[in-house]
């Protein structure tokens, strides 16, 4: 089904929206939890929430995983790439006909600016959420790395379910 000139620009605008939503709320619930966490006034503050999950004061200059935390000019790099990667998707997103696509990329490109605008303020992203069974944690991580998560999920899901070829 072809999409008319004003669905298009309806669906664009949807993923702008849940874009800046995305990177607002990522923002804003890294400042809050990290200003209660420095209010603790420890070198490494913990707050247990429960057994399995915690929130934590981590400072990543890496990507994923914490990889390439030590390379020289990271922040720098890793804003250009993910900045880049963000234009192509808004571009994406821009051509887009499909609303669960819409859906998805928002969530992408929101948790992608949600980290390079971290970066670029603070040359690292901040992750607080941590996830661990006994002493065996999960690398921490923040709402744009969900995001960004559930966002790809979407687009394997549809690739791998619906775009099958028999």
């Amino acid at each position: 089904m072809k999409l008319t000139i004003f669905t298009k620009k309806k669906l664009f605008l949807l993923g702008i929206f849940i874009a800046v939503l995305v990177a607002f709320f990522d923002l804003l619930s890294k400042r809050l939890i990290f200003a209660i966490l420095e209010q603790q006034g420890l070198e490494n503050p913990v707050i247990k929430i429960c057994d399995f999950f915690s929130f934590v004061y981590v400072w990543n200059r890496g990507v994923s995983f914490g990889m390439f935390n030590h390379l020289e000019n990271s922040h720098i790099i890793f804003s250009v790439l993910q900045g880049s990667i963000a234009l192509i998707l808004i571009f994406w997103l821009y051509r887009n006909q499909e609303k669960h696509f819409t859906y998805a990329l928002g969530l992408i490109i929101g948790g992608a600016l949600g980290n390079v605008v971290d970066r670029i303020k603070n040359g690292a992203v901040a992750d607080f959420l941590d996830f661990h069974i006994a002493t065996y944690h999960w690398p921490a991580f923040n709402l744009a790395d969900s995001c960004v998560f559930i966002g790809v999920m979407i687009l394997l899901f549809d690739e791998i379910v619906f775009r099958k070829k028999i």
